[in-house]
């Protein structure tokens, strides 16, 4: 069963120019910590403690109480690649008052989280980690909600911890194709880390318009390439730039792809049809670029593939909908959630 929403049209503004001098690699307004420390979260951030691959973590996260009469229920919301709990602000603030609870983590090597020197990446370890995580805050089952390679991670989950799994919803999630079988070039990690060293605030900015905003710009996605840009120029920039490196190959070389077939879990995908975000495809032959990354196709495909799904579609939106457009797309969630 199918749903499309007509987004409202936003003003396209002008790529603002940054002139980026010899001395200074990278620019951005602010420059944050290794943990982002300096960096304002919506709610409050608390730290979970774990013990993973011999060593001692700390998980940043925001656990949200009801701001209306609480329904019982626990909405745990994933970010994506380039995004931080905190990019999910208004979608937060629209399930508390709901009645939910909301939690909304960093995962290992993103965000307010510990960036290790050495880490073996894995959406296993990453899920187990999330689990561990809502067994210390006493959740037993909860609503996953994953947007772009928390979709993966959600899926994983899901499929790691089916019980405690009461729905998935998956938010423009990558991984709905494969994309190395289609073709991508691979890249090493050490390729990934040189190329994570030159990141800076235009280039977030320029990335972002194209692929998140299907062209368009407002002020208010400033401050989330602020985030980055801040994260990536601080004190941890190597540190950064080697964790961003290692979960670029897990992204790339660990497809959930093949066994969406076995979810056993409610599932909802939600997908901004301009989305064209493929891992590999901006450095791939022309001909392969092309069969990537077509998300108004993947998201009717995939909804095929898992049992039962249900499909929300965003004709027009990229590939971040719930920054996009957020009323838009938190009152879609929410009907979704009350729904099943």
């Amino acid at each position: 069963m199918g749903f499309r929403f007509k987004p409202k049209q936003s003003l396209a503004v002008i790529l603002a120019s940054v002139a980026l001098g010899a001395v200074a690699p990278a620019l951005a307004a602010n420059v944050y910590g290794e943990q982002l420390e300096g960096f304002s979260y919506p709610y409050p951030l608390q730290h979970f403690n774990l013990s993973s691959q011999q060593q001692a973590l700390s998980m940043g996260y925001m656990d949200v109480k009801p701001t209306q009469q609480a329904n019982g229920e626990t909405v745990v919301l994933m970010h994506g690649k380039n995004f931080c709990g905190a990019t999910w602000d208004d979608t937060i603030k629209a399930l508390s008052q709901k009645g939910y609870r909301v939690i909304a983590p960093d995962q290992i090597g993103f965000c307010s989280s510990t960036k290790p020197a050495n880490y073996q990446y894995t959406f296993q370890q990453l899920a187990q980690n999330t689990h561990q995580l809502l067994q210390q805050l006493g959740i037993d089952n909860a609503i996953m909600v994953g947007h772009s390679t928390g979709g993966m991670l959600a899926t994983r989950y899901a499929l790691m911890y089916p019980r405690q799994t009461q729905k998935l919803v998956l938010v423009n999630p990558i991984g709905l194709e494969d994309w190395k079988a289609k073709g991508a070039p691979w890249r090493s990690v050490d390729q990934w880390y040189q190329r994570e060293l030159k990141l800076d605030a235009a280039g977030i900015k320029k990335y972002e318009q194209q692929t998140y905003y299907s062209g368009q710009w407002k002020p208010e996605y400033d401050k989330w390439v602020d985030m980055l840009a801040g994260l990536n120029s601080g004190p941890g920039h190597k540190k950064v730039a080697w964790n961003s490196a290692l979960i670029y190959d897990m992204i790339f070389t660990q497809p959930v792809y093949y066994e969406f077939k076995d979810l056993r879990v409610p599932t909802t995908l939600m997908i901004g049809t301009a989305d064209t975000t493929a891992i590999g495809s901006d450095i791939a032959p022309p001909e392969v670029k092309a069969k990537l990354g077509h998300y108004n196709v993947l998201g009717k495909q995939v909804a095929q593939l898992i049992p039962g799904a249900r499909l929300i579609e965003f004709p027009g939106m990229g590939h971040a909908p719930q920054m996009e457009e957020p009323q838009t797309f938190n009152q879609a969630l929410i009907t979704d959630l009350v729904g099943h």
